[in-house]
């Protein structure tokens, strides 16, 4: 099952969420569509949050993983520190029901619309992340930014998600590449739903759906990674990688 973080992960985060100044921790909860002028929402907090999110991240893993290149860091962090990942911590947080609360009276349906919404959630959660880091510091935000991020991190070191770079890898063995078209699109503007088909020499090899494009193509290339003849290429090409562990 895939590693998600729980209320002992984001604790020393929330304890410091509930520690904020009331202006920013006002902020933080603020829909642009909920204001006059956007910079009052929380999209500047977001900015900065998403900067002290990488930050933190990278100068955890650095030091633990040494024989790693700057690529596969790279690809690790980008995992971690993604939407989805972003959003499951501010689940954890009470993102939801703090936004609930926060939304102006008498916005009904649609206060519920932007709390379900996997990009807002995540959004809330680098803006909290950007308001604790002005608070307080990077010295106190960092160690609980790694926390609630540590499930995220150890999922993609486990299961890491670059599918199109595996799957092309793969291909090139047959001297084959792979394509992406979109097919579809749906939903509201704030929460699209885009539906990608992978294509190796225009015939089908994998459909996926994603909140964003390039989520999409990574399932595509996971449900064309799942195919027989990709499968056995991947296991064989297995027995042919050697063993890059990181240091414990």
């Amino acid at each position: 099952m895939p590693r998600k973080p729980t209320a002992d992960n984001v604790q020393s985060l929330a304890d410091l969420l509930e520690q904020l100044p009331e202006d920013l921790a006002r902020q933080a909860f603020t829909h642009a569509s909920w204001v006059e002028h956007r910079a009052e929402s929380y999209e500047r907090l977001a900015f900065l949050g998403d900067v002290v999110l990488s930050l933190a991240v990278s100068t955890d893993l650095l030091p633990r993983f040494e024989r790693y290149g700057a690529g596969r860091l790279t690809k690790v962090r980008a995992q971690a520190v993604s939407g989805p990942a972003c959003a499951e911590v501010a689940v954890e947080l009470g993102v939801p029901n703090r936004l609930r609360a926060a939304a102006p009276k008498g916005l009904g349906r649609g206060a519920e619309v932007l709390v379900g919404s996997e990009r807002v959630l995540a959004s809330v959660c680098e803006a909290v992340i950007g308001a604790t880091y002005l608070a307080f510091g990077i010295e106190r935000v960092a160690p609980a930014v790694v926390a609630a991020f540590a499930p995220a991190v150890q999922e993609a070191l486990d299961h890491p998600e670059d599918y199109k770079s595996l799957l092309q890898e793969r291909l090139a063995r047959r001297a084959e590449r792979v394509s992406y078209r979109t097919v579809g699109e749906s939903g509201p503007p704030h929460d699209r739903l885009f539906v990608v088909v992978a294509e190796v020499e225009d015939r089908e090899v994998g459909r996926g759906e994603g909140k964003t494009k390039k989520a999409a193509e990574q399932h595509a290339a996971a449900a064309a990674l799942e195919t027989s003849n990709l499968r056995r290429d991947v296991e064989a090409g297995s027995q042919d990688a050697g063993p890059d562990a990181p240091r414990r």
